[in-house]
């Protein structure tokens, strides 16, 4: 396909995905704040380093710093946009880049919350599709390089999925969908909003129970009292979830009311459930000490996505006369690390448990 691309956020994400997608040959620019980042990807190319040496490539995408974007005005108008910035900052990305779109441009959130109505206000709903890195962890360590901290085409489950809003079947949707096939596993969905909400319940189980805690994905899932937290936020985020109308696919591998049911107290629920996420410890992991995004950003001194996360969770909650509780305190744990009034410690979550 003859698509002109544009990836706003080179990250972990956004560059792991746009790094590939022009290694595959196809006419992709990346757009990035970082300036040191930028420059080193033109320099040396984008190191995009997967589990094994075979998975491993130098990709030579375009790129452009943010204060450069205006030479887009010069070029071909854009056919794709992807947004990987962080939530917070969507809104900006989307309004930045509008302007370039071609005549029938879209705009794709590639992002871990629920942004596709903040796009569809800048763009129309008309020109907003979503896509979701369903299981792709990876991590940006340094300037000009990503790598893939999970292996490649994981049995039963795609990578990414991508869907229109309006839940129908598209030739945009399908192109789009074949075009990421070229990176790794894609699923073509028609449950755009259901697949969205599942993927919250995930990120609300773990993103913010390691940034307050400071502990990997694995450490998390092998302390008992923290993962009946991790179990509790669950159980609360599918039942919110159901309550709205959404329907949900598999939380991290669980059954979505089986998650639910064993953050209520049934104990064969519970078992099950247990016993699955002491399995999760994926032997192609790069590392015992690798965190989720949020745990990441909490490192780095960055501002967080909680309440983009957790708080939509008790926000949709309100809504509906669903109260959220185990997710409102873990915001405000996680507020108290991010604010520097505390440290990051395993404490915080047993205080909630």
């Amino acid at each position: 396909m003859d698509k002109r691309i544009v990836v706003v956020g080179a990250g972990a994400i956004g560059g792991y995905t746009g790094g590939n997608l022009a290694h595959n040959g196809f006419d992709v620019t990346l757009v990035d704040p970082w300036p040191e980042h930028v420059e080193t990807i033109r320099r040396d190319g984008l190191s995009l380093e997967g589990v094994t040496p075979d998975e491993s490539v130098v990709a030579r995408p375009k790129t452009l710093h943010l204060t450069e974007l205006q030479h887009l005005a010069k070029e071909r108008p854009i056919d794709i946009a992807f947004i990987s910035v962080k939530s917070y900052d969507t809104e900006w990305a989307t309004t930045m880049i509008r302007q370039y779109l071609a005549p029938t441009g879209y705009v794709v959130s590639l992002q871990n919350c629920i942004n596709e109505e903040r796009i569809a206000g800048i763009v129309g709903w008309g020109r907003t599709v979503g896509a979701i890195a369903a299981i792709l962890s990876a991590e940006l360590y340094a300037p000009g390089k990503i790598r893939r901290t999970g292996g490649k085409n994981p049995p039963g489950h795609e990578v990414y999925r991508v869907g229109e809003v309006h839940g129908r079947m598209t030739k945009r949707i399908e192109e789009l969908g074949e075009m990421i096939r070229t990176i790794d596993t894609c699923k073509v969905t028609d449950n755009l909003w259901g697949e969205r909400w599942s993927k919250l319940c995930v990120n609300g189980m773990h993103n913010g129970v390691s940034a307050a805690s400071g502990l990997s994905g694995n450490a998390m899932r092998q302390d008992e009292r923290v993962r009946r937290v991790i179990i509790a936020l669950g159980g609360e985020a599918v039942r919110i979830g159901q309550a709205l109308g959404y329907k949900l696919e598999d939380i991290a591998g669980q059954d979505a009311d089986k998650l639910a049911r064993a953050s209520e107290g049934d104990r064969s629920a519970l078992d099950e459930v247990e016993s699955l996420m002491l399995a999760l410890r994926n032997s192609q992991q790069r590392s015992e000490h690798q965190r989720p995004s949020m745990g990441q950003d909490m490192l780095k001194g960055r501002r967080t996505e909680i309440d983009f996360i957790n708080g939509v969770i008790v926000e949709k909650g309100r809504e509906i006369g669903r109260a959220a509780p185990t997710h409102e305190k873990l915001i405000a744990a996680v507020k108290r690390v991010e604010l520097g009034q505390a440290a990051p410690s395993p404490d915080h979550l047993y205080a909630i448990a």
